[in-house]
């Protein structure tokens, strides 16, 4: 009876963490995707089977706060890219979203860890992001964060893209 308790408490937490976990994810998620979209925590078990083109995460467990993305296929290879440090180019623009917003990233350095003097560091609210594989178009777009509109992250490297401000920054 003992082992039958423990594993319902075990498989209980579980759901509750996995619960958790979707909630967190879908929040990054337009309201008209929120029951079309496939969620998967980041070991890649998926929490939630959708049939659109777009893959929800949570926050990564190692960030503070909240960062949940959605990402079509365009930017599910440029994450894999992204966190594996491999080149990337766009064969197609893609589309992802940040609804919830992010605690924060630097604007200039892909890698940076934490705020410093000189890495323009950003804590965004509500966003859209954009990668093309036409980088001139970014020619047109300012990289500095706070010029009230959208402006280009990461310009110079191969994870360059357009974020696009929806809402109020945290």
């Amino acid at each position: 009876m003992i082992l039958l308790f423990a594993g319902y408490i075990s498989t209980s937490v579980a759901n509750e963490k996995s619960q958790a976990m979707l909630e967190d994810a879908l929040s990054a998620a337009p309201s008209s995707l929120k029951d079309k979209v496939t969620v998967m925590d980041w070991e890649k078990n998926v929490l939630q089977k959708g049939n659109s083109n777009y893959t929800c995460f949570p926050t990564p467990a190692q960030l503070q706060g909240k960062a949940p993305m959605c990402m079509d296929k365009s930017w599910m290879e440029w994450a894999d890219a992204w966190m594996n440090k491999k080149p990337f180019t766009a064969k197609t623009i893609g589309i992802s979203y940040m609804l919830a917003g992010d605690e924060g990233a630097s604007n200039t350095d892909p890698y940076a860890e934490g705020a410093t003097a000189d890495n323009d560091w950003v804590k965004e609210g509500p966003h859209l992001m954009i990668i093309t594989p036409d980088k001139a178009l970014l020619d047109s777009l300012s990289t500095d964060p706070h010029n009230g509109g959208p402006y280009v992250m990461w310009k110079d490297t191969p994870y360059v893209h357009i974020m696009i401000p929806v809402g109020d920054r945290k």
